[in-house]
């Protein structure tokens, strides 16, 4: 053999290892639903001690500005009117509720394959937010997100694995008209993906017609409560210990169609809840568990998401801090006291501080979300896209929070200690033999089953990266991000159901 045959048989050998190593993995070495529940911050002890006190809260200390139409549903199940137009929930009321309560459901999507099962151990990553600002992906600035950036988010989302439910994630703040909102937030989420998907009603009288929409998607009268691919956000608790008649409306509404609810209790330490981290977990709790006991005492077993978000303020200042020690203990906290009641837990995770794409965005994100997984929080919201306090919503970050997730994931599933993981033989046939590992068919077995190969992290020497135009991650991010939107344009209507809905409602 020449040299030069020789040479080109060597590129040819590379092209080929380079090609299968930038191949997809033919198992997935980190799909989401992972086990989670290895950390926990609080002991037996603690979570008793916890508990014990927000049941002494709802009973003694009790609900105030109950609306009429819950007091009637609330004294029927066993609260009782006590001074200050408040009322009081026995803890045998409370934890009779408990028992009644949904332990696992099922999130649908219009595709069964991307459908879910909330509760158990499971963990999955998806979004929430109400971001009023949008990172440009032309100028790196913020500017007032649009409906416009509500349907490519979605559809920009719709490719990412890890992004297992979507809840629109910004408010389009060039539609003024409340029902309009609602109308086409709901309308983006239709046309774009078929993913489970989440919203909010602005008012209760917006359900009913909207729920129209989702009939005429579903295949007909009724077709949608039978099977509900839309979930609701909703906080029929304000904080301190209190209801939301609005909140409180609309959930009326939402039961009555059979949609799952997400009941969100978002206290801010040191403002609407003590700045201690157990006081502040005490009195959450208590308030998660009025919504429980509100959705279960309208109907018995009603699927709900026991959304207990802690939410963090720097007392220096006021400021909500969605990144740090103390909001990813407290969250990893609430996901160990939910799971220890058995209920289907949701905690808010990856809510930076940071504006940019930049090293306290990746520590924030990293810090917040790993730990909200480890404790097992069922559904991580916030995940996907979020910057600068929940102000903000990043398409770079969804693609670079995606990648994020899948690490995350290779953590949850941990070491599987098996005789043939353990590669006594392979050791011995190394060190007997060629000295290393390379090559070997442990070695590749364990390359396509054990490893996720991140696509944008940069593993590559310094002289490769600076011939490949020495990009950054947010650059890296800024490309993919851009390249989906050109090419990814779904079409989850039908040119018929599209018709439909337009002759029914104002789609902007």
């Amino acid at each position: 053999m020449t040299e030069e045959v020789a040479q080109k048989a060597r590129r040819s050998g590379r092209r080929k290892r380079l090609a299968k190593s930038a191949a997809p993995p033919k198992v997935n070495p980190a799909p989401p639903g992972q086990i989670g529940g290895a950390y926990q911050p609080l002991t037996e002890a603690e979570l008793i001690s916890i508990y014990n006190t927000a049941l002494r809260l709802l009973e003694e200390l009790g609900m105030g500005d109950v609306p009429d139409n819950l007091a009637k549903v609330l004294v029927k199940a066993g609260a009782e009117p006590i001074a200050g137009d408040r009322y009081c929930f026995p803890r045998a009321m409370v934890e009779d509720m408990i028992g009644k309560a949904a332990k696992t459901f099922i999130l649908h999507g219009r595709d069964d394959e991307r459908s879910i099962e909330v509760g158990g151990d499971t963990v999955y990553f998806g979004t929430g937010g109400a971001a009023v600002q949008a990172l440009d992906l032309d100028t790196g600035l913020y500017r007032p997100s649009t409906l416009e950036d509500l349907h490519n988010f979605t559809r920009l989302q719709d490719t990412l694995n890890n992004v297992s439910w979507f809840t629109r994630c910004c408010i389009a703040t060039d539609v003024e008209d409340p029902y309009e909102l609602d109308v086409n937030t709901a309308y983006a989420l239709m046309k774009n993906t078929n993913k489970p998907v989440a919203t909010a009603f602005t008012l209760a009288e917006h359900v009913d017609p909207i729920v129209e929409m989702f009939d005429i998607v579903a295949g007909g009268p009724g077709e949608f409560a039978r099977k509900p691919f839309l979930k609701v956000h909703i906080s029929p608790v304000i904080s301190p210990m209190r209801f939301g008649e609005d909140a409180v409306d609309v959930t009326f509404e939402c039961i009555k169609h059979n949609m799952p609810l997400s009941c969100i209790t978002a206290a801010q330490s040191g403002a609407t809840a003590p700045a201690t981290l157990a006081g502040f977990l005490a009195q959450s709790l208590a308030e998660t568990l009025a919504s429980l006991v509100m959705v279960n005492a309208i109907k018995p077993g009603h699927p709900m998401v026991f959304a207990n978000w802690p939410l963090v303020i720097d007392l220096r200042t006021g400021a909500f801090a969605g990144g740090g020690g103390e909001i990813s203990v407290l969250n990893a906290a609430s996901a160990q006291l939910s799971n220890w009641l058995g209920l289907p837990s949701g905690v808010a995770a990856s809510m930076t501080d940071a504006k940019a794409i930049d090293a306290q965005y990746g520590a924030e994100k990293a810090m917040t979300s790993v730990a909200a997984a480890l404790a097992g929080g069922n559904l991580i919201y916030e995940s996907s896209g979020m910057t600068a306090s929940l102000l903000g919503a990043s398409y770079e970050a969804f693609i670079l929070d995606d990648e994020m997730h899948s690490n995350t994931y290779r953590i949850l599933r941990g070491v599987e200690v098996t005789e043939e993981n353990l590669g006594y033989d392979a050791i011995c046939d190394a060190v007997l033999g060629e000295g290393h590992f390379l090559g070997g068919s442990h070695t590749y077995e364990a390359m396509e089953r054990d490893y996720f190969y991140p696509s944008l992290a940069d593993r590559e020497n310094p002289r490769t990266w600076e011939d490949n135009g020495a990009q950054d991650a947010w650059q890296m991010a800024n490309a993919k991000a851009k390249s989906v939107l050109a090419e990814h344009r779904p079409q989850y209507l039908t040119a018929e159901q599209d018709a439909a809905i337009r002759t029914k409602f104002k789609i902007l």
